[in-house]
């Protein structure tokens, strides 16, 4: 979508206990990353190198701090292979993959329904479109959640303000990420994924709480 979906890249992770904009704008283009695509080694090795070597999880520390302490384990330990493999095993197939990412499936039952049209119509009424090199449609996760990106961090600020982060979000991310990150917690074998859909509930259910805060 213009800015917000030109080919994703691998973002820089930001420091996720900061509660500046910008540091949350990170953290919506890490997991758009994730799920667009399987992390390659660079990603992982910016991901294990965002946490002090032996640093412990501590009892008081934050729900989103221990879900990203596990992230950054498991990137850690397990090499891009083994995250591509899980990745392609759940998330691609010919017919109906394991998991489904896009958000007209949850909402509506299936998927290329309204709430795609609906979204399509948000997003050209911000005056973003889909870039042609992206295949996922505009309801998929990694796009909604660079759209939110987008709304946090760009420079329009006409398009990019709180008001249309906080519309967007309750329309087309919170009807239904949770629905997602449970589909992906009861398919045992994604251990890896497990850890992503944790760090996408959490930092969600944060938001969530924001927004109703406004």
């Amino acid at each position: 979508m213009s800015e917000t979906t030109k080919e994703i890249s691998s973002t820089e992770v930001g420091d996720i206990g900061l509660p500046e904009d910008l540091a949350r704008a990170d953290l919506y283009g890490l997991i758009a990353r994730l799920f667009h695509q399987a992390p390659d080694q660079e990603l992982l090795d910016q991901i294990a190198a965002s946490m002090p070597e032996g640093q412990e999880v501590q009892a008081e520390d934050a729900p989103l701090s221990k879900v990203w302490h596990t992230v950054v384990e498991l990137a850690k330990t397990n090499s891009a292979k083994v995250w591509q493999d899980e990745f392609d095993l759940n998330f691609i197939s010919v017919g109906r993959p394991k998991i489904i990412l896009n958000g007209s499936f949850y909402m509506a039952g299936y998927l290329n329904e309204r709430p795609l049209v609906e979204i399509r119509r948000t997003l050209n009424a911000f005056g973003l479109e889909s870039a042609e090199e992206i295949s996922e449609t505009e309801d998929h996760i990694s796009a909604v959640c660079e759209v939110m990106r987008y709304l946090i961090a760009g420079d329009d600020v006409e398009v990019s303000n709180l008001t249309n982060e906080k519309a967007f979000f309750n329309d087309y991310i919170r009807p239904w990420y949770e629905d997602l990150c449970a589909a992906i917690d009861d398919v045992p074998e994604m251990r890896l994924y497990h850890s992503v859909a944790a760090l996408t509930r959490e930092f969600l259910d944060i938001e969530s709480q924001s927004f109703d805060m406004i």
